[in-house]
């Protein structure tokens, strides 16, 4: 079993180009499954575990039990993929000619509508919050064109951090990203982004983060290294377009916290995270009359029916106007 799984991960990783994000999600979910297994079969390792006696009756025992353990369904439902996946891999091996998970029905879930803010929340971050900013430092040149950028192209997360100089063009206005499954997509920007983007550029140039070493720290290389000439960590030596205040990628956590710190003050919603811009991005273009089609190709979205949960937001929308302006409503 054991070496299965590691089989499973490389196809995961090379052949289908799965995300790190995604591979440890699988890992998360298969590794939470064996453990199950193992008890369920009364063996002391998993590389005991009768992989031939595995039947859609286990597999519901184990979704009953992470039922019990307070799961969502819409967790539950990730683990399922995760398993039906697994056991899929291991049918293409020929090692089960079945796949035990294949008639275990997923748990249905409620469509939770996508967090975003408002158009005078969005106003109020972009022309209230962030113009308080000086984009004259590092931090507030850069700090703003994330905001704009995450705003004016929809990025993942994910997709942001791994931005190389190269792909931005601002003068044609767009930019090249990667996305989920190592797809590549071409996404417009706007002219704030393009305006917060060039000042961070400037900036970015002058920017010396030798000066921010501890003077302790640097003459401390500069003896061990007397023989080399130590060059400042500046964005040059990398082509990451977002870097931190040492010269490195930025990361994450970084990202998560400075984005919640700037949402935090124009919305008092829980979640305040790098997605909700992306969510607000999507239902901005459709309140104004952008096609599905197209706003779902900006998203990256491998399937229409994913954008479409967003149509439902709109007709939210829709609803709200109709109820407050029909006589007869």
């Amino acid at each position: 079993m054991t070496v299965l799984l590691q089989r499973f991960f490389d196809s995961l990783h090379h052949e289908r180009r799965c995300s790190e994000h995604t591979l440890k999600a699988y890992q998360n979910d298969l590794t939470q499954f064996l453990t199950f297994l193992k008890a369920h079969f009364e063996v002391e390792d998993v590389s005991t575990v009768p992989l031939h006696q595995i039947d859609a009756l286990t597999i519901r025992l184990y979704l009953g039990e992470l039922l019990e353990q307070g799961y969502e369904a819409r967790s539950i439902g990730r683990k399922l993929a995760a398993i039906k996946t697994f056991f899929k891999f291991l049918v293409s091996l020929k090692v089960l000619e079945s796949s035990p998970a294949s008639t275990v029905a997923t748990p249905k879930t409620s469509k939770r509508l996508p967090t975003f803010l408002n158009e005078s929340q969005t106003q109020k971050l972009f022309e209230e919050t962030l113009a308080t900013l000086d984009d004259n430092t590092f931090e507030g040149a850069r700090d703003k064109a994330i905001l704009e950028l995450f705003y004016s192209a929809g990025l993942r997360l994910s997709e942001l951090i791994g931005l190389n100089d190269n792909d931005i063009d601002l003068h044609q206005g767009f930019v090249k990203v990667l996305g989920k499954g190592k797809k590549h997509r071409i996404v417009p920007i706007g002219k704030s982004a393009i305006s917060a983007l060039k000042k961070y550029f400037e900036v970015r140039r002058n920017f010396d983060t030798f000066n921010r070493i501890d003077k302790a720290k640097r003459q401390k290389e500069i003896t061990e290294n007397f023989a080399k000439e130590i060059a400042p960590a500046t964005s040059h030596q990398t082509n990451a377009v977002f870097i931190t205040e040492k010269g490195e990628r930025v990361y994450a956590m970084l990202l998560q916290r400075l984005v919640k710190k700037y949402l935090s003050a124009v919305t008092e919603q829980k979640k305040k995270s790098p997605h909700i811009l992306r969510h607000t991005f999507a239902t901005h273009l459709l309140n104004s009359g952008a096609d599905l089609r197209s706003v779902s190709e900006m998203l990256g979205h491998s399937n229409l029916s994913t954008t479409e949960l967003y149509t439902h937001v709109t007709f939210e929308r829709l609803k709200e106007t109709y109820n407050k302006a029909h006589p007869k409503a």
